[in-house]
């Protein structure tokens, strides 16, 4: 049985508007999910993401996280 990626990152602006650019890339587990954004934060925020929305299966899954001085 293959694992399908379900969890992936709404990307918003200081609006709460979905960003076309950047794209979150999608996981198969929630931990990898929130670690990739562990990792990649600064650089989100860098590309005008103000904060990010965890979904799963395309559902929301959490409130939108600010990025700006996490």
């Amino acid at each position: 049985m293959t694992t399908r990626p379900a969890w992936d990152w709404d990307l918003l602006d200081a609006h709460d508007r979905l960003l076309d650019q950047p794209v979150s890339p999608a996981f198969t587990s929630r931990f990898d999910a929130e670690a990739w954004l562990g990792e990649t934060w600064r650089q989100l925020a860098t590309q005008g993401v103000a904060a990010a929305r965890l979904a799963h299966h395309g559902v929301p899954a959490a409130p939108p996280l600010p990025l700006e001085g996490r």
